[in-house]
């Protein structure tokens, strides 16, 4: 009785000094404010998601999403320092504190969300898994690649939901995986396997990178559900509170018809929603730690949700990929954000 109750005491003391450290740790905010820079995951190559061009600077979806939370914060987006990662690394360095928030493409699933002590803020873009094939190939549906070998990327849910599509359909079929996105696009690029397989938006910007593009095309199947966002760590929650807000601040700027160009005159707006949004009545920002003005420094330096999505992967980009499921909620989309008040 006397051991338990020592191995009891000395289990509940381990447990309180780990909540005490927790509670004792910087804050996020307070961290990235001293370093005076915001250190970012990135993709380590994505076109229209994450990808330093010739000279080193970083463009793309997610990483636009990165600059919004700079601006929000010091009002400078280009305070924000992109640490490319492995779709193997990408967890880790965020649940040792090597980068304050993740923002590369990927899949907010159950268990990433309530094992690894990491939290999703949101979705910033909704995505599904499909297949390219060469065009001389002469399939059509996925439904067609019964025993083809399929390129894929190890450690991720597109292997997983590989598998789990073949299974379904019982079709036979060979996985050719490797450790990096890279490596898996030379591979099917020099004809290693029939098909490559990845989300959707990825098809498009990794077909790019193929010595004949357009000899190839992505099959109209969506097989799995791919909700791609930004997550940080689970134990700091004005952090989690600032960049999910972040995410909405883009979102309600959007549907409030709040643009770059225009914004410096929706300051003097009448309308309720967008004074709360912009700063100029109540005091919204400072209940994540923000100057009021956090939105208007946003919407000022990177725009709403809809222009960083269209000058990104949409219609103004190379990839072209159309709203679909990331348009606003009033045009028939998923993205929906609560309101500032």
């Amino acid at each position: 009785m006397k051991k338990f109750m020592t191995a009891a005491v000395a289990g509940l003391g381990l447990a309180l000094a780990a909540t005490a450290a927790t509670a004792q740790a910087p804050a996020a905010l307070a961290q990235v404010k001293q370093r005076n820079i915001l250190n970012c995951g990135s993709n380590t190559g994505l076109a229209g998601f994450g990808v330093p061009d010739a000279q080193g600077n970083w463009g793309g979806l997610d990483v636009e999403f990165c600059r919004a939370v700079a601006a929000a914060i010091f009002n400078d987006p280009a305070k924000v320092k992109f640490i490319p990662l492995s779709a193997k690394d990408r967890f880790t360095a965020l649940q040792s504190g090597e980068v304050d928030l993740l923002v590369r493409n990927s899949t907010w699933t159950m268990t990433r969300d309530a094992s690894l002590g990491i939290v999703f803020t949101g979705v910033n873009s909704s995505d599904g898994q499909g297949f390219m094939v060469r065009k001389k190939l002469g399939v059509t549906s996925a439904l067609q690649l019964s025993g083809a070998s399929i390129c894929t990327q190890q450690g991720t849910t597109t292997e997983l939901n590989l598998a789990d599509f073949f299974r379904s359909n019982n079709l036979k079929y060979e996985v050719v995986a490797f450790a990096s996105s890279d490596e898996t696009v030379k591979a099917y690029d020099a004809g290693r396997c029939d098909a490559f397989t990845t989300d959707a938006s990825g098809l498009y910007a990794e077909r790019l990178k193929l010595t004949a593009p357009d000899e190839h095309m992505v099959l109209p199947e969506i097989i799995s559900k791919e909700p791609l966002g930004p997550s940080v760590r689970n134990n700091d929650p004005q952090w989690f509170a600032l960049v999910k807000w972040v995410h909405f601040a883009m979102l309600n700027a959007e549907e409030l018809g709040v643009t770059k160009a225009n914004v410096d005159e929706m300051m003097k707006s009448n309308n309720p929603e967008i004074k709360r949004l912009l700063g100029t009545e109540g005091k919204f920002g400072e209940t994540i730690g923000l100057t009021n003005d956090w939105a208007y420094r946003i919407i000022k330096h990177v725009g709403n949700y809809g222009e960083s999505f269209e000058r990104n992967v949409g219609s103004g980009s190379l990839l072209k990929i159309a709203r679909g499921q990331n348009a606003l909620w009033t045009k028939g989309g998923l993205q929906y954000a609560p309101p500032v008040r």
